[in-house]
């Protein structure tokens, strides 16, 4: 049973809320969200009638939810939610592509890959500051520079930061940069990491684990929703089965299940999901096909360089090709690219075909989850750093490390 309060609610309220599904045996888990309390009644929902509850003072109403993810559930909000990050939707109309090195490398090559990006209709910066790698021996990333460096990017282009985060203790440090944080495939299961950014309010961009099923990905997704973050973007980035001619598997069904499944947006990673660059493309046009709400790839001007993962990311001309066939998918569906600057009607004049009020009452009636941060902004916190060149000529590359990211 889940139990939404009045944005008026009082902590009285929802106190005598709590002792009454104390008292019909279930156990109340609350979570503070941006505009309104939601308490969570574990236990048997038949325990107790829940229009006796919507009787209290400062309910709104009640609902039960028969999955055991009760927050993420389309029993519990039936419409699909709109999650906006620097200014970006994710859930919406429009289809938004996150875009960037595997890991952040240099000043140089970070502001020619962040300039290209913002012209060639890039909608974020990805990249990663903190790496976890099978190997120890792999480039581990920057730490503290890279962040440094990814808030230098966006004060320079706009292009908001979506950046992964892999321990409790660095949420704070990485939300002082970030404008999304993102969770690897590998700590999909790191519960006190969900829970630690679950209270930062930050939009959290959620990688399926290569082992886990839709319900264990679902249910990684409750427990930030269960500390009050309505923020959650799920990304599908590919499973790991018995087929070694690609990295791993890009389950292109979980992006169909899942969004029958959860009111949350879902986006795809076909970089990973693929491990080869001559395959991003032609599944990128997949995913949006399936549905997906948005993309994020690899970018690196020399992938022969790249400290990581330099197999599976796209160069300039390639990025540019996939922009030009994902949009005209996009457009078949009655869909829009999402580019910084263009306002959605003036997006739809130059289209032509965005059509159907389905999609646009779809992006209305979204609960627009919205970060704290703002593009070209620096964070609370955040040290200030000068306006660099848009662009600049990119410094030589280290030799490449070994294969093996995992994010």
């Amino acid at each position: 049973m889940i139990v939404i309060m009045h944005p008026h609610a009082t902590p009285d309220d929802v106190e005598q809320v709590k002792e009454r599904l104390r008292q019909a045996g279930l156990r109340p888990y609350v979570a503070q969200g941006d505009e309104r309390v939601v308490i969570h009644g574990h236990g048997n929902p038949r325990a107790l009638d829940g229009q006796q509850v919507e009787t209290l003072r400062g309910v709104e109403r009640v609902v039960t939810v028969s999955r055991p993810y009760k927050l993420a559930s389309r029993e519990f909000r039936p419409e699909p939610t709109v999650v906006t990050a620097g200014g970006v939707p994710f859930g919406g109309d429009a289809v938004p592509i996150i875009a960037g090195p595997c890991s952040v490398e240099s000043e140089a090559g970070l502001l020619e890959i962040a300039g290209f990006l913002r012209r060639a209709g890039g909608a974020a910066l990805r990249g990663g500051a903190f790496k976890p790698r099978t190997s120890p021996y792999s480039f581990q990333g920057l730490g503290q520079e890279g962040l440094r460096l990814l808030a230098q990017a966006r004060q320079v282009t706009g292009l908001p930061v979506v950046t992964e985060v892999m321990a409790p203790e660095q949420v704070e440090q990485v939300a002082a940069y970030a404008d999304v944080l993102q969770i690897g495939a590998r700590n999909m299961q790191n519960f006190p990491l969900l829970q630690a950014v679950g209270r930062t309010r930050k939009p959290v961009l959620l990688k399926r684990g290569f082992m886990a099923t839709v319900e264990e990905w679902l249910l990684a997704a409750e427990y930030i929703l269960a500390e009050g973050n309505p923020h959650v973007i799920l990304c599908e980035r590919g499973i790991r089965t018995f087929e070694t001619s690609t990295r791993n598997t890009l389950d292109l069904n979980a992006v169909a299940v899942a969004k029958s499944l959860t009111h949350l947006p879902v986006i795809v990673d076909p970089s990973h999901g693929t491990g080869h660059r001559e395959y991003v493309i032609p599944l990128a046009r997949a995913a949006v096909a399936a549905g997906a709400d948005g993309l994020i790839v690899e970018v690196h001007p020399r992938p022969d360089q790249a400290l990581s993962d330099g197999n599976q990311s796209l160069d300039f001309a390639q990025f540019q090709q996939l922009v030009e066939e994902v949009e005209a998918v996009a457009r078949a569906l009655g869909r829009r690219l999402f580019r910084h600057g263009d306002e959605p009607g003036r997006q739809a004049a130059r289209d032509g075909a965005v059509t159907g009020a389905g999609r646009e009452g779809r992006a209305g009636a979204g609960r627009e989850g919205r970060g704290d941060a703002q593009p070209g902004l620096p964070r609370p916190g955040e040290p200030d750093v000068p306006v660099a060149p848009a662009a600049v000529a990119a410094a030589p590359s280290p030799r490449r490390a070994a294969a093996g990211g995992g994010n």
